[in-house]
């Protein structure tokens, strides 16, 4: 079983993450942000991921520093859960339908930070979540699990419905991304010999 534990404290917010790839979807979630509890709960099941976070965060202030700083243990975790990526598939596609929605994720383990952002969400509040958080969100994930993650919509209208298929389809091509692929467990995915 792949895992990892992330406890990260810093005078904005308190954070304490496990994480299991070898999972089942389980997940017990609280981030003091109900929409972002929502996403990372559809991630976790989507992803077939094992995930329990706990976020005490400076809420009164807004959900910035909570929202990008849980994107950050995420990324911390799977980076710590990957080891040196030795077997794993390293890429991963999804193209997720949702209602009028279509989002395209892919995902590169490449050992390299990059976000591509191609969403245009007609909303800048659902509820009382920023919208625009959730690409910062993804860029503290890429951040700190060094990856190409992209998101292309090629259709939707709906702002919840566009994050939503997002957050689904990043739980799809991750746990694509971080298969171990038979026959290959000892060999790391690239000509340099190290991701």
């Amino acid at each position: 079983m792949r895992t990892a534990a992330i406890d990260r404290a810093t005078t904005e917010t308190n954070i304490t993450l496990t994480l299991a790839l070898e999972g089942a979807g389980r997940y017990q979630i609280d981030t003091g942000c109900g929409f972002l509890d929502h996403m990372l709960e559809l991630f976790a099941r989507h992803g077939r991921f094992d995930l329990t976070l706990r976020c005490a965060g400076d809420t009164k202030v807004d959900y910035h520093h909570t929202v990008e700083d849980v994107g950050i243990c995420l990324g911390r975790a799977f980076a710590k859960a990957l080891g040196d990526g030795r077997g794993i598939a390293r890429y991963g596609n999804f193209l997720l339908p949702m209602d009028e929605t279509l989002v395209l994720c892919a995902v590169d383990l490449s050992g390299r930070a990059a976000l591509g952002w191609q969403l245009r969400l007609p909303a800048a509040r659902v509820g009382d979540f920023d919208t625009e958080l959730a690409r910062e969100f993804w860029l503290g994930f890429v951040r700190c699990c060094p990856s190409a993650v992209h998101f292309v919509q090629l259709s939707g209208e709906n702002t919840h419905h566009i994050l939503e298929a997002a957050f689904k389809g990043a739980g799809r091509a991750l746990a694509q991304a971080v298969a171990i692929e038979p026959g290959l467990e000892n060999e790391v995915p690239s000509t340099k010999g190290v991701l």
